[in-house]
């Protein structure tokens, strides 16, 4: 096992103009550590996704045709445009979908629980020198040295342009860094001055954000772009859905029964923020109130609940659209749930059970001193899968992000340690 990482050595082989854009986190003289249990458990999630995703298509599919019930696709449709909307119900588009699966996992005091699932990840080029780094160390990396580079790689046989927009320029210095790995036949592009090229292409944008890309509707009518510009597959959405009790029929029938029962457990139980109003009989699942209304009133103690702005909006990645109900005062709970209800025709929101996660220590360096210390945090694993031509998945590495205990969003920070898995 390695033991010769030190502050000043990691800092020195690190990019010159490291990985993220003004940002910094904790340097760890190791990695993070999974127990037999665990690295088995990531090993074979990664098929269980790529299923749910594709079922996630056939669904939207479907209601889109009317051959189920129209509000799953008019609310995954909400604030689209119509070309975007026509074109990933187009035959072309039938199938397809992204190529990179990123779930956020909470670690809990039971197992995991999924926070997210990410079409658009950032960290691939952030994970991939980290893996490597920590590999050439001598720690025992998951996915090895190599794992997210040939992981990627694997991709683009012959190549790719990776389209970074303005928007997500934070991210540009990892992607540089991961194209100079890949060789010649890959290089970083700023989306906005795309003209077009023979390569394949990555999109490392959300589709929001396409009004700043001149050649974004030429670019969707190419069969060789991943993420497919398919905006329903960037919607929180999904995990709500999941968990919407008028659908358990329907996912039962597309998932085999053993998918099925593991994603109950790993997805916390959410709510889409609809204010159609309910019978005066009825109640909102597991909440058991009338009305939304009734949710902006809960006290501290009720509102264990995380409310998340759904996706196609600047604030949907990250942490930006991110509220932890316990965490918030009472009026700012309240005003919280009153917009995403008015939002709901053009921007839908989900509400999710809060998830405890348990706590770890992990060691780090000082970053003023360089003295190796010791965090108590909680943790967020971030596998990063990538799907073959014939559906099947590859681990190449996981990305641990450890932050304090008193912090309740768990993303990269300055007092946050981020670090690969081993």
């Amino acid at each position: 096992m390695g033991n010769d990482l030190t502050l000043d050595s990691l800092k020195a082989s690190a990019p010159e103009g490291g990985f993220f854009a003004e940002r910094e986190w904790l340097w760890s003289p190791r990695p993070f550590q999974l127990s037999k249990k665990e690295r088995k458990f990531l090993g074979g999630l990664g098929h269980l996704l790529n299923r749910f995703q594709q079922s996630c298509d056939l669904l939207y599919r479907q209601s889109a045709a009317g051959k189920m019930t129209p509000w799953i696709a008019e609310v995954l449709d909400a604030g689209k445009p119509t070309w975007l909307v026509n074109h990933q119900r187009s035959d072309e588009e039938r199938g397809r979908a992204p190529r990179v699966i990123r779930p956020d996992l909470l670690v809990t005091e039971d197992g995991f629980s999924i926070s997210e699932l990410d079409s658009v990840p950032g960290g691939i080029g952030t994970l991939g020198w980290l893996g490597k780094t920590y590999a050439n160390a001598g720690f025992d990396v998951l996915g090895g040295a190599e794992g997210m580079v040939e992981g990627f790689r694997s991709l683009f046989p012959n190549g790719a342009d990776i389209l970074i927009s303005e928007e997500s320029a934070d991210f540009r210095p990892e992607m540089e860094w991961l194209a100079g790995e890949l060789g010649k036949e890959f290089r970083t592009v700023a989306a906005e001055a795309w003209s077009g090229s023979e390569r394949d292409v990555y999109r490392f944008f959300e589709l929001f954000d396409w009004k700043s890309i001149p050649l974004a509707k030429e670019l969707c009518k190419r069969g060789r772009v991943t993420p497919p510009f398919k905006p329903h597959f960037e919607e929180k959405l999904w995990l709500a859905l999941f968990c919407a009790p008028a659908l358990k029929g329907i996912w039962e029938k597309e998932l085999r029964g053993s998918h099925f029962r593991r994603l109950r457990e790993l997805i916390p139980h959410g709510w889409v923020v609809d204010p159609t109003e309910l019978p005066s009989h009825a109640a909102l699942p597991r909440l058991e109130v009338n009305s939304w209304d009734e949710v902006a009133k809960f006290s501290q103690k009720d509102r264990r609940l995380v409310l998340k702005i759904s996706g196609f909006d600047e604030r949907a990645w990250g942490s930006r659209g991110v509220m932890i109900g316990h965490d918030l005062p009472s009026d700012e709970w309240a005003e919280a749930i009153a917009t995403a209800q008015k939002d709901f025709q053009l921007q839908p929101w989900v509400l999710q059970e809060f998830s405890d996660t348990r706590l770890v220590e992990h060691p780090y360096f000082d970053s003023e001193s360089g003295i190796e210390k010791v965090m108590t945090g909680r943790v967020r694993l971030c596998p990063y899968y990538f799907v073959d031509d014939q559906g099947g998945t590859q681990l190449g590495g996981c990305l641990a992000t450890i932050v304090p205990a008193d912090k309740k969003k768990i993303h990269g920070m300055r007092d946050g340690i981020l670090v690969p898995c081993m």
